[in-house]
């Protein structure tokens, strides 16, 4: 009976949660996610087109600005389908092939966005703490190469985490907890034993993401020590001012993954919607913030899409 139960769940699809007792009101709660997407989605392909039909923008600050633009567009893409087709048409099934597929792309995605961060605190701080050599470090040339080693950091690092699931048996529960597939939340319905997955996936996790946040710390910590020696109230208002869309960028993105992981990790049975929450701001929420705030806090960026509307 036990090879039965077996064969049926590695043949069946997984269940994508949704908001547990909310089933009834899942159409209305679709209007804030459709809008969430369509802003996102807007957002930062109007940011994209700025900056590549407008030649003075074609500096390192905003080509980095433009890579997490691409990679916040695919994060929306990689989660908002398989959410909405949850709340609007109560379609929770999805194969486990797409799910092993979807979860590769959504991790691998986060540490891109990851390394495009530390890239852009790595820019404040040239620009702040060596002003002089900025325009000689970051050379186009160079800033493509280093765009080309997240993707493939990324990509690589995340790879052996679909083969390793299609390896495990899943005969519990196929009921999954987010309205998209990760790692934390598929491994643990497997019935096999992931000693091996979650020690991986805990390592990738410490050397890309835990790596990079403690460089962007580090990298402010020198920031901030070169700023309190500038002289002038005005000028030092001016450095931080700067780094003000990068901190907010930064927070939104490692806030609630950090809270997340600590979640599914510890206290899971605890908060059940703490998880859910965490789940939903990790992954829906800086694709929406982050052009808002860039569009609002460069001005440079403001001037060219209000020129860009008006016409």
């Amino acid at each position: 009976m036990s090879a039965v139960n077996d064969t049926k769940f590695n043949a069946a699809v997984f269940l994508l949660g949704g908001i547990p007792g909310q089933e009834d009101v899942h159409l209305w709660i679709s209007i804030p996610f459709c809008l969430m997407y369509v802003i996102s989605i807007v957002g930062n392909s109007v940011i994209l087109f700025i900056i590549k039909t407008d030649q003075s923008l074609h500096e390192p600050m905003y080509i980095f600005l433009s890579t997490l633009a691409i990679t916040d567009l695919a994060l929306s893409i990689s989660t908002m389908p398989t959410t909405l087709r949850i709340y609007l048409f109560n379609t929770r099934e999805i194969s486990l092939n797409a799910c092993f597929a979807q979860l590769f792309f959504i991790h691998s995605f986060e540490c891109i966005e990851s390394s495009v961060l530390l890239l852009m605190a790595f820019d404040r701080f040239i620009a702040i703490c060596d002003p002089l050599r900025y325009a000689s470090i970051l050379t186009l040339p160079r800033i493509g190469k280093m765009g080309l080693l997240c993707v493939l950091r990324g990509m690589a690092v995340m790879l052996p985490l679909p083969f390793l699931l299609q390896q495990f048996r899943y005969c519990r529960s196929n009921v999954l907890s987010h309205c998209y597939c990760i790692n934390q939340d598929v491994m643990k319905i497997a019935c096999s034993d992931i000693r091996v997955n979650s020690i991986y996936g805990l390592s990738v996790t410490l050397l890309t993401e835990g790596l990079d946040s403690l460089l962007i710390f580090l990298s402010y910590v020198m920031i901030l020590k070169t700023v309190l020696s500038i002289t002038s109230h005005a000028e030092c208002l001016r450095a931080l001012n700067t780094c003000v869309s990068h901190l907010c960028a930064v927070l939104l993105f490692y806030t609630p993954m950090i809270g997340l992981s600590v979640v599914h990790r510890r206290g899971e049975g605890s908060f059940p919607f703490l998880k859910i929450i965490l789940g939903y701001i990790s992954l829906l929420v800086p694709p929406l913030i982050n052009p808002i705030v860039y569009s609002v806090k460069s001005k440079h960026l403001r001037a060219r899409i209000i020129r860009v509307f008006v016409k």
